[in-house]
């Protein structure tokens, strides 16, 4: 006699409010949707970048216009919001940029392990984060 076929496991689909919150994700993966999460930004707010670029260099006029956004406000916005969502672009330039070379760093050099997956992603996150904090201080004027 055969014995009864032993019951394969099941596997269901995630629970997003429940499986989700708990789910502690490796530092190297939480990197690399931080790179798709700065660059969908970029992405996203490149007329707010091209504006800024236009009217910091077109003329004297024009860059007025610029610091009186940044410093009272525009569009009912204070200038405060718009100082935020500059450093948002800041940090997610910053975090897409050096995220981009720890890729290139790892395809040229077949740098590919757990260790130094986890050591690089901590320094990228070091970097991107402190460089962040110093840029935003200079933007919010504490030096």
């Amino acid at each position: 006699m055969t014995e009864p076929a032993k019951k394969r496991p099941e596997f269901r689909n995630i629970n997003a409010l429940k499986d989700l919150p708990s789910y502690r994700w490796p530092l190297a993966s939480l990197v690399s949707g931080m790179h798709r999460i700065s660059g969908a930004i970029m992405f996203l707010l490149m007329p707010f970048i091209i504006w800024m670029f236009d009217n910091s260099v077109s003329s004297e006029i024009s860059f007025a216009k610029f610091k009186f956004a940044f410093n009272v406000g525009m569009l009912g916005l204070p200038g405060f919001l718009w100082k935020l969502l500059a450093l948002a672009l800041i940090w997610a330039y910053l975090q897409h940029f050096i995220a981009g070379i720890r890729h290139l760093y790892m395809d040229v050099n077949h740098a590919v392990s757990k260790e130094f997956g986890r050591s690089s992603a901590l320094a990228t996150l070091v970097l991107s984060l402190g460089l962040t904090v110093v840029l935003g201080a200079k933007l919010f004027g504490l030096y």
